[in-house]
């Protein structure tokens, strides 16, 4: 992960915001933040009040900004935490400005979230006005202050800064907008992962980085380093004569005497049910196919002539290459992208720092 973060700051010259969402894309949000910051991230990303609390309760005291708030925004919550909100419509920032009023505190720090082309949230360009006019009376009244202001790039995966100009033009109409307003110039921030590695235009003030750290890149530029391996114990062996079905249905017949192993690992714990017949495992050194169907709790590996005592470790994916299969191969035999392969890991899974 420090890899990762070396990467992404030697392509811009703004902050870096290391995005822990979904429980840090899978390996732990708390893990990620306090490996993201050593490697000199300065701010940290979340979906909610909560998940910010829970950082500074682990004692990372860098500035933490949630934008998603599936619970709505607690501001006195946020006020505590230290933890700067996004707000992206005019209703949200209404409820937000009449909490802040119930309260003699600290004015609530603000992101306004415009929408620049994604329509997956953030406030329409025909509301700006009505939003940053809000946003004026709350900061009058000392119940908000407006610190950023930020968007989304809806194309940055094509890694062309063609497609990328439109939310551009937005994001510098919305500056304008809101310096015009009187609201200062607050920290403007666009681009995730891939506009950070291939568009110097869409970095302004931060870019917001969340699968690179983790290792993908999904403009598909750039290799980024794994940062994490997931192993499981054999925990059943046996040799099997030709024509053995295998699992639930029969799907897979052995067309050969060979060895079969199980793996205490699936679908519950992220193992994609469906998926070509090049998945497979590393164990010693060398890949086996994953045969017949994935279980809810265990998978089957097809060993040919070698036979491995209960308790071998098998390596389902790591950043090493070669034999070991990466998030990436596992994304591409279940058809799907990688992100979903690291999210999907479920809490049975161990977790540990290596």
């Amino acid at each position: 992960m420090t890899a990762n973060v070396a990467k992404i700051r030697a392509r811009t010259q703004s902050k870096v915001m290391a995005v822990v969402k979904a429980d840090g894309y899978g390996h732990g949000a708390v893990t990620v933040a306090k490996a993201a910051v050593a490697a000199g991230a300065g701010w940290l990303g979340t979906t909610s009040v909560a998940e910010a609390s829970a950082l500074r309760a682990a004692g990372l005291a860098v500035p933490i900004l949630t934008w998603l708030h599936p619970c709505g925004i607690d501001a006195e919550a946020a006020v505590a935490a230290r933890v700067d909100v996004a707000v992206g419509s005019v209703d949200e920032l209404g409820a937000l400005v009449g909490q802040a009023a119930s309260r003699a505190a600290t004015a609530v720090r603000v992101h306004l979230h415009v929408d620049t082309g994604m329509s997956r949230g953030g406030c329409p360009r025909r509301q700006w006005d009505e939003l940053i006019a809000l946003a004026q009376r709350g900061q009058q009244a000392r119940r908000v202050r407006v610190v950023g202001v930020m968007g989304h790039l809806p194309l940055a995966d094509r890694a062309d800064p063609v497609a990328n100009a439109p939310a551009v033009a937005g994001m510098h109409e919305a500056l304008k907008v809101v310096r015009a307003a009187g609201l200062g110039s607050p920290l403007a921030h666009l681009a995730a992962t891939s506009g950070t590695v291939t568009d110097p235009a869409t970095h302004f003030g931060m870019v917001r980085v969340g699968a690179g750290l983790v290792g993908i890149d999904p403009s598909g530029t750039v290799e980024m380093h794994g940062a994490s391996r997931l192993t499981a114990p054999i925990v059943h062996t046996t040799a099997a004569p030709a024509g053995t079905t295998v699992g639930y249905a029969g799907t897979y017949v052995t067309d050969r005497a060979t060895h079969l192993s199980v793996l205490p690992l699936g679908y519950a714990d992220g193992i994609p049910r469906e998926r070509l017949p090049q998945a497979g495992v590393e164990i010693r050194g060398r890949r086996f196919p994953v045969v017949g169907r994935v279980s809810m709790d265990q998978i089957v590996i097809d060993t040919g002539a070698e036979s491995f005592p209960v308790g071998t470790s098998a390596t389902v994916f790591g950043p090493d290459g070669g034999a070991t299969p990466t998030i990436h191969d596992w994304a591409r035999w279940a058809g799907t992208i990688p992100h979903t392969i690291v999210t999907g890991i479920g809490p049975r899974v161990k977790r540990s720092i290596a």
